[in-house]
């Protein structure tokens, strides 16, 4: 054990404030997104039998939650890393800087599709964005313009005739989760703006907007199953009636029991979220906490392995696990800017 202390000087208010790190950990430790967490995982673990430095610790907290514990402070009490499946949003980053936090590296690793899936024992969804929204949401509009009702759709059959008459029972993260954050936004909101005055609603009361748009059901339609993904896929593996909400990683390893359902026509694929044409997409990142970096061992050794080609690139051991890759220039340009621990720009 031993103690190093470094400052890190921020001019701000014509005031400089130092702010001590002190080394008594010589293991990294990471935190945050259930999705990121395979990834991460299988990163720490080959560094680990790879290099000198201790396997890092790397607990999967959902995105919301890493972030609270990341931007609560620096020194060995906190983490180093951590993991989101959705950018940082501007109100963490003053929660940070608030405790002292004020040098972060973002790293964006590669792409994830959300998936809505179900047991390969039942039938195979083909679903619009629209009638994603019209199953979960808390409230829908009815015919009239302005006027919505208490969600009251039990089957999916009363979405939409073509749909099976089976019972809505979708099971997926908390408000923690970064999938459910980017699941609110990209499927629920995409479905909710197919209505016209909802989306001019946008434009007059951006609050009855997103609330309208963001809220799910609360009524048991939707059950919110925890960060564990893979719990989930148990669960559907047991009921074959109900739908789960993951990450594209997770079907792909659990191919052989369910089958994700196709939205808006297109089936969720390695091409078709790499493209963008899988509708619910969204990028991956981590979060690095530069004051630690040179204090506790092994982080920038860390950032060097998951920024080599024979980890994230097109060929890399992570696209086993699901990663959906960026393409070579992305890769360059952010490979340049995690390992110069450039700082965050929001």
């Amino acid at each position: 054990m031993f103690n190093k202390t470094i400052s890190i000087c921020v001019i701000a208010s014509a005031s400089v404030f130092t702010t001590p790190v002190l080394a008594d950990r010589d293991q990294m430790k990471i935190v945050g997104s259930s999705t990121v967490f395979p990834f991460s995982t299988t990163v720490a673990e080959r560094f680990g039998k790879s290099t000198d430095f201790k396997t890092p610790i790397v607990e999967s907290t959902g995105s919301g939650g890493g972030l609270k514990l990341f931007c609560a402070g620096i020194g060995v009490d906190h983490p180093d890393v951590t993991n989101a499946s959705r950018r940082i949003k501007a109100s963490e980053v003053e929660k940070c800087s608030a405790n002292g936090i004020t040098d972060i590296t973002e790293a964006k690793i590669g792409y994830d599709g959300i998936v809505i899936a179900n047991s390969k024992e039942a039938e195979n969804f083909d679903l619009t964005l629209n009638e994603i929204f019209m199953s979960l949401a808390k409230d829908i509009p009815t015919d009239v313009d302005g006027e919505t009702i208490p969600n009251p759709y039990k089957n999916w059959n009363e979405i939409n005739p073509s749909l099976p008459a089976v019972k809505i029972e979708v099971m997926g993260p908390p408000p923690t989760s970064g999938t459910r954050d980017a699941f609110v936004e990209l499927a629920m909101e995409g479905g909710c703006k197919t209505i016209p005055w909802i989306k001019a609603l946008k434009k007059q009361d951006k609050k009855a907007y997103k609330s309208l748009c963001h809220t799910i059901r609360e009524d048991g339609a939707y059950v919110e199953a925890g960060e564990n993904d893979n719990l989930i896929v148990q669960k559907l593996k047991a009921n074959p009636a109900a739908f789960g909400i993951f990450g594209f990683s997770f079907l792909e390893q659990n191919s052989d029991a369910v089958q994700g359902s196709k939205i808006n026509g297109v089936d969720p694929e390695f091409e078709a979220i790499a493209t963008g044409d899988y509708p619910v997409s969204r990028s991956l990142y981590f979060y690095v906490k530069n004051a630690h970096v040179g204090v506790i061992p092994g982080i920038s050794e860390f950032l060097a392995e998951f920024t080599s080609e024979d980890t994230w690139g097109e060929d890399g051991y992570l696209v086993d696990k699901g990663l959906i890759p960026m393409t070579d220039q992305e890769r360059s340009d952010w490979s340049d800017s995690i390992n110069s621990l450039e700082n965050l720009e929001m």
